[in-house]
């Protein structure tokens, strides 16, 4: 049976807002990822007839003879694994607290994480990423003692979507999920049913105007149909009633570390499921789409400090 204790630390700050970083034209994104992959080359792995492509990033000193964490990163639509090296700052806390982190690569840049769209080439060509995971997951146990409890995933916008699907879909596998600014994906919500308890951080901006906290069209800000997901606190009632929570939830005010950028963090949490599951919601006031303080390009879109030892911490490797 899996390890289902879901450790959150009590003082995180002020959270606003979570993702990734957009650049502002065609030329400049193209050479930043080539700088970036220059810098971080890939490994590729074949599941069924594709070629698939990961970053993995396995710390010197791993104990010897121990079983070893391993936390999964999934990057956003139009994103690439390099990036989220970068943007996600996991790797000098795996070094730090000896635990494998690997970056996997969506084809065509992107997840199929359970929408109907045909804008990008997972959705359009049904790329199995729900493979592409148990094929990662069996290669990396062959090469290090992984911990099969000790399994985590998280991601970002569509790869937070992606998770939620993967948690799901994959509950036997998966200990503990973070999901920032990603939600529960239509139709797949109307087929959600794991069969293991897992633990849920979820950590969502009331003003994304991309993934709507109330939930419905995804947007990319150019009119195409990218699909819909559920509302945020729909899909927190999903992960309680799976989980076997205590329906009462307990709710924190989180610090708030930086009083000038407008926003305000509220932690919701429910405790008492099976296995010690726990799901918990971090509502950012005022939070739009964005992972920290980064550059954004759609107007509005406040963030805030947030440690990246956080979502490490969640999940009681950190």
């Amino acid at each position: 049976m899996k390890a289902k204790r879901f450790l959150i630390f009590t003082s995180v700050g002020t959270i606003c807002a979570i993702v990734f970083v957009i650049v502002s034209t065609a030329g400049l994104r193209a050479l930043a990822e080539a700088q970036l992959a220059a810098a971080y080359p890939m490994e590729n792995l074949q599941v069924g007839e594709l070629n698939r492509e990961y970053l993995v990033h396995v710390p010197a000193d791993l104990p010897v003879g121990q079983p070893v964490p391993l936390v999964f990163i999934y990057h956003g639509g139009s994103g690439v694994a390099a990036g989220m090296v970068k943007l996600a700052q996991f790797n000098p806390i795996a070094d730090r607290e000896k635990f494998i982190v690997v970056y996997p690569q969506g084809i065509g840049k992107g997840w199929n994480d359970g929408r109907v769209t045909q804008v990008t080439q997972a959705h359009r060509e049904k790329v199995d990423d729900l493979a592409f995971f148990d094929a990662l997951l069996t290669h990396l146990s062959s090469q290090h003692r992984v911990d099969p409890k000790r399994v985590f995933a998280t991601g970002i916008s569509n790869g937070g979507i992606f998770s939620h699907y993967l948690a799901a879909n994959r509950s036997d596998k998966i200990a503990a999920i973070a999901l920032i600014v990603g939600g529960i994906a239509e139709p797949f919500d109307k087929h959600f049913k794991p069969d293991q308890p897992v633990s849920v951080l979820i950590i969502q901006g009331s003003a994304d105007r991309l993934v709507p906290y109330a939930g419905g069209k995804i947007s990319g800000g150019d009119g195409k149909d990218r699909g819909r997901v559920i509302a945020t606190d729909e899909a927190v009632k999903l992960w309680v009633r799976a989980n076997g929570c205590r329906p009462d939830a307990e709710k924190r005010a989180l610090p708030d570390l930086d009083p000038k950028d407008g926003c305000s963090t509220e932690a919701t949490i429910w405790k008492g499921g099976r296995d010690g599951s726990e799901v918990w919601l971090y509502r950012i006031e005022g939070g739009g789409h964005t992972w920290r303080v980064v550059h954004s390009t759609y107007r509005n879109s406040r963030s805030a400090r947030w440690p990246a030892t956080s979502i490490p911490a969640a999940f009681g490797i950190s």
